[in-house]
């Protein structure tokens, strides 16, 4: 066994290097599969779509927030990856009692980046994490040095829920990306994910609404429905994955976020 730390500075013993792996938040279990940690993880959640391959073949373990705690243990886990915030803290530390648990908590693309490195290191997969991470700097360097940088960062509410309306404020992964993709959180004062009034846009002088695809599916007809109230806001569709996955998916971010910048289009 080996002792390594979580990001929530917890020691968790490891086989080294683990054998049955069980990932319970969505996009590390994208980066295990990109670390080439096929044979290895043997059970993931219901909401674990990338990639396709898993989703259709691997064992699923319930939702991030409803775990099948016996499913687990049928599966006689040597590691379970979990996120603090993703995951009930109460099945964690039940499941704790029985096996090690590796805690991520993603705050920036800082604490992303070191949670690759440290799967890297609990895996086996130290080459492959340092390469992917080396890949993602240059990519969010790259996208940094872009004339699209230049544009005016515009006021922005990022919009996670509807019934009631809730946005990704101050103190989230959302919100840094936010700043990497030029845009300036209107909420940003605010902490984590409060419901707001859509009167607020008004009052905190937002220009842009960005209406993510996760974890409410915003469609068209909801941009049309705050389009109605504020037809000088310039509304947006986005991905949602981009904004919010902290693993691998964040090789795919920096090209997306130019996209965004250009529909922006905000002098």
């Amino acid at each position: 066994m080996t002792e390594f730390t979580d990001q929530l500075g917890t020691i968790v013993a490891v086989p080294a290097p683990p054998r049955r792996i069980i990932s319970v938040v969505p996009s590390q279990t994208e980066l295990l599969y990109d670390l080439g940690l096929e044979h290895e993880v043997v059970g993931i959640t219901k909401f674990c779509v990338h990639p396709k391959k898993w989703f259709r073949e691997k064992l699923r373990v319930g939702g991030t927030k409803n775990l099948h705690l016996d499913a687990i243990r049928g599966l006689k886990p040597d590691l379970i990856i979990a996120n603090k915030e993703e995951n009930e803290k109460g099945q964690l530390h039940e499941l704790m009692r029985e096996f090690p648990v590796w805690v991520s908590d993603i705050g920036d693309l800082t604490d992303a980046m070191d949670m690759i490195r440290s799967i890297g290191q609990l895996t086996g997969k130290n080459k492959q994490a340092g390469d992917l991470n080396g890949e993602i700097k240059r990519r969010f360097q790259a996208l940094h040095s872009s004339p699209l940088t230049s544009i005016r960062k515009p006021q922005t509410a990022y919009f996670i829920w509807r019934d009631p309306w809730m946005v990704a404020a101050g103190d989230t992964f959302i919100d840094d990306m936010m700043e990497h993709c030029g845009l300036r959180n209107c909420f940003g004062h605010l902490s984590r994910y409060p419901v707001i009034d859509l009167k607020d846009l008004r009052e905190e002088k937002c220009e842009l609404v960005l209406l993510s695809s996760e974890p409410f599916p915003f469609r068209e007809k909801h941009a049309a429905e705050i389009r109605e109230l504020f037809p000088e806001m310039k509304i947006l569709l986005v991905d949602g994955e981009m904004f919010s996955w902290y693993g691998s998916r964040l090789l795919k971010a920096p090209a997306y976020f130019g996209e965004v910048m250009v529909k922006v289009g905000m002098k």
